[in-house]
């Protein structure tokens, strides 16, 4: 179990679409939520590590007027309610309802929330006193990427989602470790640790 200190506690952020449920564009509604097989197992592998575990996700749908704020709210109660089925948690959810150039009203705007900018990463570490140089972001694409290295975190790759088509431009610079899925960064965070 890993120990907080007056540095912080280490985290590990995860994108959602793509990373824990399947891919499906602009999802909403609760009966097309699906888990990535191994997803809630490598979340519980996580609580039980002592990571916080914490999702940042972007959700530009809000922004272009698919789906509102509080049906992002309500699915992420219910990915909530199946994790604990697993005994598995989230410490809290982060999220963009942004976007720059699409849109409507207050939601169309250039944020610093919207990944690959880390301020989502930044404003879960204010509030849960993380150490980001301990913490990991693991995600599908490039921006998830991005976000975790100008926070601070190591990021990694999986190869969910949109991830073998991110992998190609990432690999070519040495840029990011990749990993078949969510349960296989798991494995190398935690191994990481001892």
């Amino acid at each position: 179990m890993k120990k907080a200190d007056a540095a912080g506690r280490p985290a590990v952020f995860l994108d959602r679409d793509g990373t824990i449920n399947v891919e499906k564009n602009y999802l909403h509604r609760i009966e097309d939520f699906q888990f990535i097989p191994g997803a809630p197992e490598a979340i519980r592998q996580l609580n039980r590590a002592g990571y916080l575990v914490l999702v940042v996700t972007n959700q530009s749908g809000v922004a272009r007027g698919f789906f509102s704020l509080a049906e992002v709210e309500a699915l992420h109660r219910h990915m909530s309610g199946c994790l604990a089925e697993y005994g598995a948690k989230i410490d809290g959810y982060y999220v963009c309802p942004h976007h720059p150039t699409e849109g409507q009203g207050a939601w169309r705007q250039q944020c610093k929330c919207r990944k690959g900018e880390p301020g989502l990463l930044l404003q879960a570490a204010a509030e849960h006193n993380i150490d980001l140089s301990r913490s990991y972001m693991i995600g599908d694409k490039e921006a998830d990427i991005e976000a975790g290295e100008k926070a601070g975190c190591t990021s990694l790759l999986v190869l969910t989602g949109y991830g073998r088509e991110t992998r190609q431009a990432l690999l070519s610079a040495n840029r990011v470790k990749s990993f078949a899925d969510l349960q296989a960064a798991v494995d190398y965070i935690c191994c990481q640790s001892f």
